[in-house]
């Protein structure tokens, strides 16, 4: 029999999908069949999946703890925010909608049956699904046909640990305070709560732990302690992303902060290298001058984003940049930013009509309906070095600096690059995991890579997270707690 628990968070950003990773890598390595689930997220950060698909990125992970492909029914339905009202909802990995918030809320119900139906077909194949919350059951306002949280809890029958963060103050308020506003029947579905991102000497906190337990009459499953190798697991914000640079760091890697940035994992790889500084420059300031290489990323919205990066003035900065001899990399938003022309026939993107680029590559892009999701795999031919990633986009892009392709994924030239070679662009996301490319294009910029196995330094950080779980929590006990799907 499928057992099944679900970890909520006392607020945002407290740590859940790492916990959750954690707890996989753990009870697998336990000889369990073991599945993460995140009924819904709110993500730009997507991963393409196994069936075609696309899921949050933090699922990726988790299933990776798993040691098993990525599906889509780990996170049946995922909102991507194309502005501040509204967002591209996809359930089951394909677009459903376009939706403002008050017409979200509308379809929740046929939502709810969506994501049951992946809850139930992925616990037919496992021992244990752990299920992550998103936000916080706290947020009562947003209770009634709740699918995230306790609405989810309550369909499947899932009972719930609550996570806190200790590490932004007030954790006892965190936990008694969502404790106080739930009502009856969600309050007791809550068996147990953990503290998490302890700095110092976790004995210091034993009164807080009692007190919380005495004021809820939940177990106690322990304090876990800051995990100093977070950074070297992918990230879900992209201010999660820490540069390792160093004190005589060789490279600097300037990233603007779009908007609505997406798919920014393709900033992972590099961050982990010692030698290289990934800056996430903020909106309101100049990308920096002694840059080696600015990195456009992915955004959910090429043409507002391309509207966005104007008004920083970034635009200026960017062109002084390449005539001082920089590099420029775009990868998909950001490859049709560098464009001449960004075409939307159809406004998909909002208004109908076509837009300037930035110039930098002599290439034009149509948007189109039609989303391109696939996993590929190739080579870049100039240093042969294989490279794998994948393609979450629409539009299609061509023109003169296309027939300088710079890869070649499953069979076909790919990108586009100009005369000097200084200006490049794909739709490739994940170049960066390939070990072989990351170090060809980085002693091209004149740096180096000290990371000889990039995806092996995910797998032993994850490792260590389960460590650091099993060391420090009653991991036994929260396995116990689990209680059988039906």
């Amino acid at each position: 029999m499928t057992k099944a628990i679900m970890i909520q968070g006392a607020g945002s950003n407290v740590g859940k999908s790492m916990v959750v990773a954690g707890l996989c890598r753990l009870y697998a390595r336990r000889g369990l069949t073991v599945r993460p689930f995140k009924p819904q997220n709110m993500s730009n950060n997507a991963a393409v999946t196994s069936d075609g698909g696309e899921i949050g990125r933090a699922q990726a992970l988790q299933a990776l703890a798993c040691g098993v492909a990525p599906h889509t029914d780990m996170n049946p339905v995922l909102l991507k925010p194309e502005s501040d009202v509204g967002a591209q909802v996809i359930v089951q990995g394909q677009r459903f909608a376009t939706l403002k918030a008050r017409d979200y809320a509308k379809a929740k119900p046929t939502l709810l049956a969506k994501t049951l139906e992946s809850f139930h077909r992925l616990s037919g194949s496992a021992d244990l699904v752990i299920v992550e919350g998103a936000g916080s059951p706290a947020e009562i306002n947003l209770r009634a046909g709740d699918i995230a949280n306790m609405g989810f809890a309550e369909a499947a029958n899932v009972p719930v640990v609550l996570v806190g963060d200790i590490d932004r103050g007030g954790v006892i308020a965190q936990i008694v305070g969502t404790h106080a506003v739930l009502d009856a029947e969600d309050r007791d579905r809550i068996n147990a709560f953990m503290i998490n991102k302890f700095r110092g000497d976790v004995s210091l906190f034993d009164d807080g732990l009692a007190e919380i337990a005495k004021r809820t009459d939940w177990l106690s499953l322990g304090v876990l302690p800051w995990f100093p190798e977070a950074w070297k697991l992918p990230a879900e914000d992209v201010m999660d992303i820490t540069s390792t640079a160093r004190a005589g760091e060789v490279l600097k890697i300037a990233v603007p902060k779009l908007s609505r940035i997406a798919n920014f994992d393709d900033l992972d790889p590099l961050a982990m290298e010692p030698d290289v500084s990934v800056e996430i420059i903020e909106p309101g300031h100049p990308l920096p001058g002694d840059a080696d290489l600015v990195l456009i990323p992915g955004t959910k919205s090429t043409i507002g984003d391309l509207a966005f990066f104007r008004a920083q003035g970034w635009d200026i900065d960017l062109f002084a940049h390449v005539r001082r001899g920089g590099h420029v990399l775009g990868i998909c938003g950001g490859y049709q930013m560098l464009g001449r022309v960004i075409s939307d026939p159809d406004a998909i993107e909002g208004v109908a009509g076509s837009v300037a680029g930035l110039g930098l590559l002599d290439v034009e892009t149509t948007m189109a309906p039609l989303k391109r999701l696939a996993e590929v795999t190739g080579s870049h031919p100039a240093t042969g070095a294989m490279v794998s990633g994948y393609e979450i986009h629409i539009g299609v892009t061509d023109g003169p600096d296309a027939a300088r392709p710079w890869l070649q994924m499953d069979g076909e030239m790919t990108g586009a690059a100009s005369p000097d070679g200084r200006v490049e662009g794909c739709y490739i996301h994940g170049l960066f995991t390939s070990d072989t490319f990351r170090r060809g294009y980085l002693e091209r910029l004149g740096g180096r890579s000290q990371v000889s196995d990039y995806s092996g330094s995910v797998q032993a950080a994850l490792d260590s997270l389960a460590d650091h779980l099993e060391a420090n929590l009653d991991v036994d006990a929260l396995l116990d707690l689990a209680q059988d799907v039906r």
